[in-house]
């Protein structure tokens, strides 16, 4: 008898508004996928993390944004998220080999500012890319992304 069974590598993507909630609703759509995928160990920090790259996008942009989530096989997941904005910030802007140890702390005080620290901290890899020009000369923007599991967590 032959069974079905899924693949351990598959996709989903969301167009996010600019918006407020659109970090909640990315935290959502994170927690449906993993959960339907049975990768719920990387649920706590993969929402954290996807929450910390939509909130940046929702702060430094006035327009909307992309969540895509990625399966790799091995338990390994990259998230991405792509804003029209193409400034790459620090660590994300270095090649892997050339990143410094950490991005400055934040001001004890601060509100904000610790987002891409924890990115740092907790994700296996990551990066950004700039998206090439797109009308009239202007840029599309750029990704930034990171990866979870596979051990590397």
């Amino acid at each position: 008898m032959v069974t079905v069974a899924p693949p351990n590598t598959w996709s989903y993507a969301l167009r996010l508004p600019h918006d407020p909630r659109a970090a909640r609703v990315a935290r959502m759509t994170v927690r449906a996928a993993l959960n339907g995928h049975g990768m719920s160990e990387l649920l706590g920090v993969t929402e954290l993390l996807t929450s910390e790259l939509v909130t940046n996008s929702y702060r430094h942009t006035k327009g909307p944004a992309s969540l895509r989530l990625t399966a790799l096989g091995d338990e390994r997941l990259r998230v991405g998220v792509w804003d029209s904005s193409p400034h790459i910030p620090a660590p994300f802007d270095q090649p892997p080999g050339d990143r410094v140890p950490s991005v400055p702390p934040a001001p004890a005080d601060a509100e904000g500012g610790r987002g891409l620290l924890l990115v740092q901290e907790y994700a296996s890899s990551w990066g950004g890319w700039p998206l090439g020009d797109g009308l009239l000369g202007r840029g599309a923007g750029k990704l930034l992304w990171f990866e979870v599991g596979g051990g590397g967590m």
